[in-house]
């Protein structure tokens, strides 16, 4: 198997500046990708500032590669489109996005404020859609592209005390899946990570040891591939401490109810062929619900 490459590629890697996001641009660069680092800097609660993005410049530069810093707020779209002139500027194009910047405002539903909801949806959900944006017309005029989201399990799967947190990670799992239809006409491959890993976002979950065991540099073989001119598009993959899972949203073939059992209690007395996941199927397509439903109605 050939080697996988980023010669003649420019990469934007958002929330660059530490964890994975630096792991993804340093390896990027190592491969040979030109990189712009993005990152805000600051805590993990998205307060204060850092040089963190021009010491991961520095160590790219080091080790005889190409990068240039970013200190715009994925959140704000003007920003996103000024850094995405600039790497154009200096480099010609942008072909890859990875966007990794994220926040953490932990609390229960019960006691977080609202105003901690919305920031934290705000950073991880608009912040990723609003980088995508202002790259989406060079990808489209290049005909080509490559975007990775960065999920969670805790969005795909729930965690305790993490609402606004999930809310944006499922939500950026579906924003995959509309840009990988919009995209492919354009050879744009938009997929998702939902990586499991020891960094500064997750040093207090993690006992010592598990957190070396999940060390960022066993994430980054999965979001290169992703990157890569081969990628596959539309996939959920779930990566930590080496390990590689492929997450799908499923559908049952359920069951059409007519006449009396068309009623709530019909839906009660049904409900384990309903959920019955024998021959459920992956749609590609949001319309493929309504087709499995047309078929119901066939007697399918």
């Amino acid at each position: 198997m050939s080697p996988i490459r980023f010669d003649g590629k420019v990469a934007i890697v958002t929330g660059a500046g530490g964890g994975l996001g630096r792991q993804y641009a340093l390896e990027l660069a190592r491969r040979g990708a030109r990189v712009v680092v993005n990152d805000l800097g600051g805590a993990r609660d998205g307060t204060g500032h850092s040089d963190a993005a021009l010491a991961v410049v520095e160590e790219i530069r080091a080790a005889g590669g190409e990068a240039m810093s970013n200190g715009g707020n994925v959140a704000d779209f003007d920003q996103m489109v000024d850094m995405v002139a600039a790497a154009k500027q200096a480099w010609g194009g942008v072909h890859i996005l990875i966007n990794n910047a994220g926040v953490l405002r932990d609390k229960t539903f019960a006691k977080m404020d609202p105003a901690d909801f919305e920031f934290v949806v705000r950073v991880h959900l608009l912040g990723s859609a609003m980088a995508t944006k202002a790259c989406w017309e060079t990808f489209r005029e290049q005909n080509y592209g490559r975007v990775l989201m960065t999920a969670s399990s805790t969005g795909l799967f729930g965690n305790f005390g993490q609402a606004n947190y999930g809310a944006a990670k499922m939500g950026l799992a579906g924003l995959t899946k509309t840009l990988a239809i919009e995209g492919a006409k354009n050879d744009i491959r938009v997929n998702t990570i939902a990586p499991t890993a020891g960094t500064r976002m997750t040093e207090d979950l993690f006992p010592a040891a598990a957190f070396e065991a999940f060390a960022p540099e066993k994430v980054a073989p999965g979001a290169l591939y992703l990157v890569s001119e081969d990628a596959p598009t539309n996939v959920i993959l779930g990566a930590g401490a080496g390990a590689f899972q492929a997450s799908y949203v499923t559908l049952t073939r359920g069951t059409l109810l007519t006449g009396d059992d068309l009623s709530p209690e019909g839906v009660a007395a049904h409900w384990d062929a309903i959920t019955d996941r024998t021959g459920e199927i992956v749609p590609k397509t949001g319309a493929e619900q309504a087709m499995t439903v047309g078929k119901l109605l066939q007697g399918g």
